[in-house]
């Protein structure tokens, strides 16, 4: 039996690399070099993490690999921490370590990207729950059928989604035999 699937190829800026080879820049002499680092493509920190774990090779994610599910999912925590959008709670006057205080939102404020903003709604819609309780919801893992809906659902289909639209990867299907 054959499928067909479709896998994430990183793609090198080639231009840029034999315009450094040859001693010659794209950069106009009178600008900034700040201002050239501005105008640079931005990744998220999941979009990094992504990138970071496919294989050198193959140039796709280990379908079993569970942990760059739950590292996504971090990511995605730490990335509306550092849009300002959640954060959390004061420690008061019992001083709560870190892992047990919980995540509230400051500002709910669509931030653009589509999986952001699905994970700023849920967080927004629920009581304020601690960061491993948090990363469990949004991955799915939780015998409660009442919060299944929480679970944020092709995670990493829509992060290389975003990195093909960004220029920095392509697609291309494979066909795989299946015993």
């Amino acid at each position: 039996m054959t499928e067909t699937g479709e896998a994430v190829i990183v793609r090198r800026n080639v231009a840029k690399e034999n315009s450094n080879q040859l001693g010659t820049s794209n950069v106009p002499e009178n600008e900034p070099e700040s201002e050239t680092e501005s105008k640079e493509i931005r990744l998220t920190l999941m979009e990094e993490v992504l990138l970071l774990g496919l294989k050198d090779r193959e140039g796709y994610l280990s379908f079993w690999n569970d942990n760059v599910c739950y590292g996504l999912r971090g990511c995605i925590l730490v990335e509306l921490g550092l849009r300002n959008r959640i954060g959390l709670e004061p420690c008061g006057m019992r001083r709560k370590n870190v892992s047990s205080r919980n995540i509230v939102v400051k500002k709910y404020v669509p931030t653009g990207d589509s999986l952001l903003d699905e994970a700023l709604k849920h967080i927004n819609e629920r009581k304020p729950l601690n960061t491993e309780t948090w990363i469990n919801y949004l991955s799915g893992e939780t015998w409660n059928p009442v919060n299944l809906p929480l679970q944020l659902r092709n995670v990493r289909e829509r992060i290389a989604k975003n990195l093909v639209e960004k220029r920095i990867c392509t697609t291309e299907k494979q066909n795989f035999i299946l015993f």
